[in-house]
């Protein structure tokens, strides 16, 4: 049997900032004493929605990466296609470490904001051209 290696290289890296975002919004909701919800705390909405975001797409990528080494056998393009994921993912979550790029009102453009940019492009444009790789593999078995 062949491993997709790359996919759990990927997942591995994923699975620690996923931890590490957890723990972030987890520890802030104990010394803020807020079960769920923000309660009007903007950091703790920051945090929650940080950790939530890469949960949303993370998984999702992951598996259709899986399916691409699958029908590709790896290679390069697969490694591109992972690393930009978690260079975006990983841009995003330090995007989202400051109120300024979350929370930002349009008036100040921060590096923060700007690593926030460049993680939901990575992520949105590199799952696109995932799932259309993914098309073509299947369009030419």
């Amino acid at each position: 049997m062949v491993y997709p290696l790359t996919t759990a290289m990927a997942g591995a890296f994923l699975i620690i900032l996923q931890q590490f975002l957890m723990m972030n919004a987890g520890s802030h909701r104990a010394r803020a004493k807020i079960g769920v919800g923000y309660s009007e705390d903007q950091d703790l909405e920051r945090k929650v929605r940080r950790h939530g975001n890469l949960a949303e797409n993370g998984a999702l990528f992951l598996v259709i990466l899986a399916l691409v080494e699958g029908f590709s056998g790896g290679g390069t393009t697969v490694t591109i296609f992972a690393a930009v994921f978690v260079i975006a993912r990983i841009s995003h979550a330090i995007g989202f470490s400051s109120l300024s790029g979350s929370h930002a009102d349009g008036s100040a453009f921060t590096p923060f904001v700007l690593f926030r940019m460049f993680g939901a492009m990575g992520t949105g444009l590199t799952g696109i051209a995932l799932g259309l790789y993914l098309t073509y593999l299947l369009a030419t078995l």
